[in-house]
């Protein structure tokens, strides 16, 4: 499935700044079954190439100069469902036996998981999404899996984090991964979350929130421990005052031509967002 990806990060700030330096974590790469056709990232400042401790294929991105806005756009093609060479593994599997603050079990999640520790992997999986709903807005970026698990309720990110948390328990090393998600209705206008676990020699890729196995409908941005290391941008900045921020992703069989509308909308979401 050849898929087309246009990707916006909007950020507005109520004063000037006068720095800013980001990683961005927005280019795949090619294997997992995916081949990149091509990709660009377009913002205004100096973006500096590099591969992350786990792989990935990320850039720092600096501005030097006072600015109020920062928009980041990355767009191209990538074809899923193909056969590929697997990447090189970065680091070995065992790293991500590694529990964060974002993905700790604590004793309620590694009860819920114990059950399940001679079962196939898709069991606890559906299991945990009827444990945990999902619902916008109750939770946030930073809310530890063991918070959204006992809410039982949250998104594609704390569903990643709290499966990675349960199977850590059972000592199935696991890794957070982010990217993008083809929807035939177009209803996912986001980055989206899954998860790897390692089990006979290789990765097997779990969506829990939309319970299936990772398939040619994904495409593979980064992974990490958690969010944090997995996260597509993060960074800092001196100076900005209050921040707005908006993004939205649109993912095609077709290509799409660009909408100024589209930019203008959500440069007023990320103005909405400040309030």
């Amino acid at each position: 499935m050849l898929l087309n990806i246009e990707h916006q990060t909007q950020y507005v700030f109520s004063e000037m700044v006068q720095y800013t330096i980001q990683q961005l974590r927005l280019t795949p790469r090619n294997g997992y079954r995916q081949a990149v056709k091509h990709w660009q990232i377009k913002v205004n400042g100096q973006l500096t190439p590099f591969e992350d401790a786990f792989g990935n294929l990320s850039h720092t991105l600096v501005i030097d100069q006072p600015h109020e806005a920062l928009l980041i756009t990355v767009s191209g093609a990538v074809e899923t469902g193909v056969e590929t060479e697997p990447p090189e593994q970065a680091l070995p599997a065992e790293i991500y036996l590694r529990d964060t603050p974002l993905t700790q079990a604590d004793a309620a999640m590694a009860e819920f998981a114990r059950p399940f520790a001679n079962a196939p992997l898709t069991d606890l999986m559906h299991a945990l999404r009827e444990r945990m709903q999902y619902i916008k807005g109750a939770t946030q970026v930073d809310t530890p899996a063991a918070q959204a698990f006992r809410l039982g309720k949250g998104v594609c990110q704390d569903h990643a984090h709290a499966f990675i948390g349960c199977c850590r328990s059972l000592g199935l090393p696991a890794r957070y991964v982010s990217g993008y998600l083809f929807t035939v209705d177009g209803s996912l206008m986001q980055t989206h979350a899954w998860v790897d676990i390692w089990q006979q020699g290789h990765w097997l890729g779990l969506d829990v929130s939309n319970g299936t196995l990772v398939n040619e409908t994904h495409v593979r941005l980064a992974h990490g421990l958690d969010y944090r290391s997995a996260s597509p941008v993060t960074g800092s900045r001196i100076g900005g005052g209050i921040e707005g921020m908006a993004s939205v992703v649109s993912v095609n069989q077709q290509a799409r031509q660009a909408n100024p509308q589209e930019q203008a909308r959500l440069l007023q979401q990320a103005q909405s967002a400040q309030q």
